[in-house]
């Protein structure tokens, strides 16, 4: 009952576009951050999350401890470009509503990262309202350039499915 008010109610699309450009703004701000400062370096952050994957009672789980100290630190230099990249990008979709669910499955991977290296901040109240907007699929984006988009997309993949099925013959 929940979900189907998220999807089709239209006074939810009005909230979900509120939480939308709040998420966005976050996104878009601490992209812009890091992209506008030319020295962003994620090293220093990644060392001190393997750091706090030791001891008896680890903030860090040793999993992601392990993936962060045979992964990431060896490629700090793509993950400076990761990082920075993907918050803004994420941040500028939401804000102007294109391709809102994948924006916001991509926001929520690195809220989730972040939560895992042992940082809390706004992550988890960014998690969950971007819960929200993805559960609430196309809607979250009705107020927005999805609006457009995906109809457009629907009708070129229907007539491509149609095509396929029926294929002029010679």
């Amino acid at each position: 009952m929940f979900n189907q008010f998220l999807r089709k109610n239209r006074y939810a699309s009005l909230l979900l576009t509120v939480f939308r450009l709040y998420l966005g703004w976050q996104w878009l701000n601490a992209g812009w951050g890091k992209l506008s400062s030319g020295n962003f370096d994620a090293s220093g952050f990644l060392s001190g999350a393997v750091k706090q994957g030791i001891g008896e009672h680890p903030a860090v789980q040793p999993w992601w401890a392990n993936f962060l100290h045979d992964v990431a630190i060896p490629h700090v230099e793509l993950f400076n470009i990761l990082v920075p990249w993907g918050e803004f990008l994420v941040g500028f979709a939401l804000i102007i509503g294109v391709f809102t669910n994948f924006a916001m499955l991509m926001g929520l991977v690195m809220n989730f990262a972040y939560m895992f290296s042992g940082t809390t901040s706004t992550n988890p109240q960014m998690a969950l309202i971007g819960m929200f907007i993805l559960v609430a699929g196309i809607n979250a984006g009705k107020i927005g350039l999805d609006r457009w988009i995906y109809p457009y997309f629907k009708k070129v993949l229907l007539k491509k499915s149609k095509q396929e099925k029926f294929p002029l013959s010679a």
